[in-house]
């Protein structure tokens, strides 16, 4: 019985490792100068990958079965947004793991299997994942030529199944606010594993 309270006791000092306050659309892109290792290993900023297109920054990371199973669609869109002129990075948030298959080598190593030729760098002490409000992993924030969060979410509209998907809200909402129109759908449910914080 003992152990079953302390158990409860245990879970809100869990459930504060959660931020459920997501970055709002139209907000300004976060610690846009900190500097982050990136996998070549020079130090990155979101204004050093931000171009004048806008920036798409995805939080991701080695492990995640859900991003294993997606990897395919992290590379077409992050390859898209990059054809489109926009800048792109990828930060695996992971600090709890870094011991392992989420360590900086770790990181090196899956890039290289996966082609990646964007930034993918560490979120030391997830403190962009906190400023985000991330908690997912996929989980992206598309920022606009002005810095403004223009949409936040999925990839598409059904991570499961890759031919069941009907729309690709990330890819859309590129087209959209190239195009200087509005983001018809600026929010979407992330689905994947949750962020690994200390």
């Amino acid at each position: 019985m003992k152990k079953i309270f302390l158990s409860l006791l245990l879970i809100p000092a869990f459930a504060f490792t959660v931020n459920d306050d997501p970055l709002e659309i139209g907000s300004s892109l976060p610690k846009a100068d900190i500097k982050m290792k990136d996998i070549s290993g020079k130090e990155v900023s979101f204004n050093t990958a931000k171009t004048n297109s806008g920036l798409l920054v995805m939080f991701s990371c080695n492990t995640c079965p859900v991003v294993v199973r997606n990897q395919s669609r992290t590379k077409e869109i992050c390859g898209y947004a990059k054809e489109k002129g926009l800048g792109v990075i990828i930060l695996n948030s992971n600090e709890a793991s870094r011991g392992d298959d989420d360590s900086f080598d770790a990181m090196k190593s899956y890039a290289k299997e996966q082609g990646y030729n964007w930034y993918y760098a560490v979120d030391k002490n997830n403190e962009m994942a906190d400023a985000f409000g991330a908690n997912r992993t996929p989980e992206c924030f598309l920022f606009d030529k002005n810095g403004k969060l223009v949409y936040h979410g999925a990839i598409d509209d059904n991570p499961q199944d890759p031919g069941a998907v009907s729309r690709v809200h990330l890819k859309e909402a590129i087209n959209e606010t190239l195009s200087g129109k509005p983001v018809s759908v600026n929010k979407s449910r992330s689905v994947g594993c949750s962020i690994k914080r200390i």
